[in-house]
């Protein structure tokens, strides 16, 4: 019964659930309990993920069609067992010089969240104290382009980078586009990370101009894929791998294999469609984490 509080014990931590009935995703009748289930269930993939980076969640009190609100720092009567971080916030729109921010580093977190309908979870590129693990570019289509596009995109991405012993694992934004993320070693700084990324994305946007741009201009981008190399800001944050997204359906940003990739690009099926939480589970199940190379490091970006 909506209303209703179910209290429970999660790996020796005390919870209460509520409202585990109210639809969350309206147009597949998608309720909270089944949102706190799926992140139950895909907790042991993406916690790595998640695991000492700071925490960015999108909250949907009423549904993905009821309003949204950022949230980073920890609310109010956050269980003391949660781990925070207080981290300096440059550039806050409400002229915080720090934040709490919240660590989902296991399961009693992730299930609270959840409760809290923080439906989608973003993480910065690097872990707290430290300087950036990961390169991500995001490809984001401009009407008519699309997820075919993106496709093509990536695989000009992941052979260029590779030319410079850089390995790149590709995932849907759970949206309409798609990210590449990138190991790195951790040596270098966010503005070394971004100016590399920036410096390949105009590169390949020179050798493609019509499939391909790299300038922010919005007015730049119908019909091309924009490269956002500036997803490597220290400010910036990107989906998780495996974190739901507000979409009429329970959509999931979910990592795909260079097969299917290659397969959208051709055009030859739908491979890179958003994919649910119910399939995703199954791909998971089958697949194992696409994604784990991405906490064994990688090289050092090199310079100009």
């Amino acid at each position: 019964m909506p209303g209703e509080r179910l209290k429970v014990e999660v790996e020796g931590r005390a919870l209460e659930l509520s409202n585990l009935d109210k639809v969350l995703y309206p147009e597949a009748g998608f309720t909270k309990g089944e949102v706190i289930d799926y992140y139950t269930r895909i907790a042991p993939v993406l916690l790595p993920h998640l695991t000492d980076r700071a925490l960015t969640r999108i909250r949907f009190p009423n549904g993905v069609t009821g309003g949204s609100f950022f949230e980073k720092n920890a609310p109010a009567a956050t269980p003391g067992w949660v781990r925070t971080e207080t981290l300096p916030a440059p550039g806050s729109s409400k002229g915080r010089e720090t934040i709490d921010y919240v660590v989902a580093d296991d399961l009693p977190t992730l299930v609270w969240l959840a409760n809290l309908a923080a439906l989608e979870l973003h993480t910065p590129q690097w872990k707290v104290g430290e300087h950036p693990d990961m390169m991500v570019v995001d490809l984001d289509p401009g009407a008519p382009a699309a997820l075919k596009q993106c496709c093509q995109v990536a695989l000009l991405m992941r052979d260029r980078l590779a030319l410079d012993g850089v390995e790149s694992y590709p995932k849907t934004s759970g949206k309409k586009g798609m990210q590449l993320c990138c190991p790195i070693r951790g040596t270098q700084s966010s503005d070394d990370v971004s100016a590399y990324a920036k410096r390949i994305a105009q590169e390949l946007e020179k050798a493609h101009p019509r499939l391909i741009v790299s300038k922010m201009a919005k007015n730049l981008r119908p019909g091309k894929v924009f490269i956002d190399w500036s997803q490597n800001n220290a400010a910036k944050t990107t989906v998780a791998p495996y974190s739901l997204r507000a979409q009429s359906v329970p959509s999931v940003s979910t990592p795909l294999t260079w097969d299917e990739v290659e397969a959208g690009a051709a055009g030859k099926r739908p491979s890179t469609k958003p994919y649910t939480a119910t399939e995703v589970l199954k791909r998971v199940a089958k697949q194992g984490d696409l994604l784990a190379p991405l906490l064994d490091g990688g090289p050092e970006l090199p310079a100009r």
